[in-house]
């Protein structure tokens, strides 16, 4: 499917998505106004449920991030390539589940440290899909970048899954 055009998402400003580019879906977004705003769900919130909210590598089990990958249809991934690709990540973020202490959600942003940043790899454990964590990640990358001073900011995405995002825009 291919969208076009202006969409806004409820918690921030314009955001334009372009023409794919091979079968998979790249949306470029520009940010007018780089305003931290409330999240769907606070920080507070997601601890009340039981996740814990990571913005490091530290203490995130390749082999259970991959398990997530594989859950939600991605190939098996070799962990020394995953490992390689997180260290030339400028942004990421992932959600443990404090009762398992596995990861459940997770995004990444690689970008030129400035202007530019595309985010890769979002993903939510099909168990606890439909409770806001895939927003979450979302919101809180995008807010990661905002506060570098990176205002243009695209979405690698699989088109099976361009539902989920159009509500964000």
């Amino acid at each position: 499917m291919l969208l076009q055009g202006k969409f806004t998402l409820p918690f921030r400003s314009p955001i334009r998505i372009r023409t794919p580019i091979t079968h998979h879906h790249i949306h470029k977004c520009s940010f007018a106004a780089a305003t931290k705003q409330s999240y769907a769900i606070s920080d507070e919130e997601l601890q009340s449920r039981g996740f814990i909210l990571r913005r490091t590598t530290e203490d995130l089990n390749l082999d259970h991030l991959n398990s997530v990958f594989v859950a939600v249809g991605f190939p098996k991934r070799d962990t020394d390539k995953i490992k390689v690709a997180l260290e030339h990540t400028d942004s990421l973020l992932w959600i443990e589940y404090e009762t398992t202490k596995r990861p459940v959600a997770f995004a990444r942003a690689t970008g030129d440290g400035v202007f530019n940043a595309i985010i890769w790899d979002v993903v939510v454990d099909p168990t606890f899909q439909g409770v806001g964590l895939g927003k979450a990640v979302i919101e809180r990358v995008v807010d990661e970048l905002l506060e570098k001073g990176i205002t243009n900011i695209a979405l690698y995405s699989e088109p099976r899954v361009l539902g989920f995002y159009r509500p964000l825009g």
